[in-house]
């Protein structure tokens, strides 16, 4: 639910991240702008007072070159602290800067000599970084701020008959180069701002894209992980790393770490052995995995695409969609069979109250009520699971509720007293399910057991609470039988699967239905020495408070 949020918040600041876009920019060119008015006023006082630089500097009036010198230095350090404050907004600096630079180059200009001594061409370069930063008719009006201040100048020399003649050709030209490098400057400034919107919005859309296929890809069912040619896991996706059985190694880590048995088959694939796809399985229980090769590119040897499914899901899926139209069709002919049933039920009961039958005969009555109890139990199992309800959970005491499940067991199922133990610890656990449905998920469990145990000497162990290794309540139900072989231990949970020929098929799997419905995990444990566990774990119930 959070990560959801992220991406949702993620694709609504994108529209806010766009309209920043621009002031980002105009403080980013306003620092080089500021950079730049340092590095000239620290230039010029340096060659004056150095005698370094052109012998014009500050030759006609020294005291005016040294103040403004000074001061335009004193002023560009105060720019750059307004700009360390974020306060006023860059156009406002921007309006500061300029009107400072072109008052200060146009006073250096006119204690240096005027007009010929070509330090006016410094105002056109303030010029042309205001009109990258401010918009069309400020940089104008900059501009034509700047050849008034040279032209200016030249009618206070005239004025004035200084030793400095007055150059009002040289002026003109200078202030027609302010306004020629404003406009063309403005041109292609908003041509670059036109290409870098373009840009911007081609980057927000891209960004917006890959939060939502990044969205998709984490929260899709199929497992996907993407493998450099070094086997490195470059990425995983939550199914995935649940379907490898939640390995440490993840993004950045090996993938023979994360899963030896993918890797294997990943060889496999490289080495030549071209398959549709590959089974495997990360666990001695675990479900069956299928796993596809997609080479990222053309190359067979760099990244690899690998997509994993749960079979068992695809196989789950597809057996309740025949399991469901089983039970509507066994629903239409149910009254149908279940009266002939009757009939011939009752028919080998009359026949077995006759004075004259013999043993084979009484061989025929028996083989005639084990088989139409059998299939009536069928339909009846078939029945539950075509309407079945999702039930209602609710909080379970586990100690006391088992204790009472003990001793159902005991009167109605035939089950001795002895030969069940109960152990819960801690005994104050409690559990969330619905208790008809887990009631049955028991009771199945225990009659499986009874059936495919031991014949006689039989021990069944209820074992509940939270176990060490464990954060969560669990359920173990434990026989002292001959165990599942391996093979068979696949195949357990399938509708209709027995190894035995009075059997339906159906306990174990309505046991694994009846789980699932109410969110709890049920697997099978073969036991070290023989026998077999079959573990109930309730990790979706999280209590607030658990005493050990």
């Amino acid at each position: 639910m959070l990560n959801w949020l992220d991406s949702f918040e993620n694709i609504l600041t994108t529209s806010s991240r766009e309209d920043s876009g621009n002031e980002n920019s105009h403080w980013r060119s306003l620092s080089l702008y500021l950079l730049y008015r340092i590095t000239l006023s620290l230039t010029l006082i340096f060659f004056f007072y150095s005698g370094a630089g052109p012998s014009f500097l500050g030759s006609v009036a020294a005291d005016l070159f040294s103040i403004t010198s000074a001061l335009y230095v004193a002023l560009s350090f105060l720019s750059v602290l307004f700009f360390l404050m974020r306060s006023p907004n860059p156009e406002q600096q921007t309006y500061l800067a300029l009107f400072v630079d072109i008052a200060a180059i146009t006073l250096l200009m006119h204690a240096s000599g005027g007009v010929q001594t070509g330090m006016g061409m410094l105002i056109a370069v303030s010029v042309i970084a205001g009109a990258l930063i401010i918009d069309g008719r400020a940089a104008l009006l900059f501009a034509a701020l700047a050849a008034l201040a040279v032209i200016a100048n030249q009618i206070y020399v005239s004025i004035n008959e200084t030793v400095i003649p007055p150059r009002f050709v040289q002026a003109g030209f200078l202030g027609a180069v302010f306004f020629a490098t404003a406009l063309l400057t403005l041109v292609m400034s908003s041509r670059l701002r036109a290409s870098e919107k373009l840009a911007q919005e081609r980057a927000n859309e891209l960004n917006h894209l890959a939060n939502i296929n990044a969205y998709v890809i984490r929260h899709m069912r199929t497992g996907v992980l993407v493998v450099d040619s070094s086997g490195m896991i470059v990425m995983i996706n939550d199914p995935a790393w649940r379907l490898l059985g939640m390995p440490t190694s993840t993004t950045g880590g090996q993938l023979v770490k994360a899963s030896p048995e993918l890797a294997h088959m990943l060889r496999k694939h490289k080495a030549g052995t071209k398959r549709r796809y590959y089974k495997f399985r990360t666990q001695r229980q675990g479900p069956e995995l299928r796993a596809h090769f997609n080479p990222v590119g053309t190359q067979e040897q760099g990244d690899m695409l690998i997509f994993l499914e749960d079979t068992s899901q695809i196989t789950r899926e597809a057996q309740q969609m025949k399991l469901a139209s089983l039970g509507r069709l066994t629903a239409s002919i149910a009254h149908e069979i279940r009266n002939p049933l009757g009939a011939i039920s009752h028919a080998s009961q009359l026949f077995d109250e006759s004075p004259s039958q013999n043993p084979a005969d009484q061989r025929l009555t028996e083989i005639i009520k084990t088989n139409t109890a059998r299939l009536n139990q069928v339909i009846e199992n078939v029945l539950q699971l075509s309407r079945r309800d999702p039930g209602n959970p609710k909080k379970i005491a586990l100690k006391s509720w088992l204790q009472k499940l003990v001793e159902d067991l005991v009167k109605h199922q035939g089950f001795a007293r002895d030969d069940l133990l109960l152990q819960i610890e801690p005994e104050n656990t409690e559990i969330v399910a619905d208790p008809e449905q887990l009631r049955q998920v028991v009771t199945n469990l225990c009659n499986n057991a009874r059936e495919h145990g031991k014949k006689e000497g039989l021990k069944l162990q209820i074992i509940g609470g939270i176990m060490k290794e464990f954060d969560h309540p669990v359920v173990d139900v434990i026989d002292n039988g001959p165990g599942i072989a391996p093979k068979v231990a696949r195949q357990i949970f399938e509708p209709f699967f027995t190894t035995r020929n009075s059997g339906t098929g159906l306990g174990l799997y309505i046991a694994k239905e009846l789980s699932d419905t109410n969110h709890i995990r049920l697997e099978y444990i073969p036991g070290p020495t023989g026998g077999s566990c079959f573990r109930l774990h309730f990790d979706h119930w999280q209590p607030r408070s658990q005493t050990a």
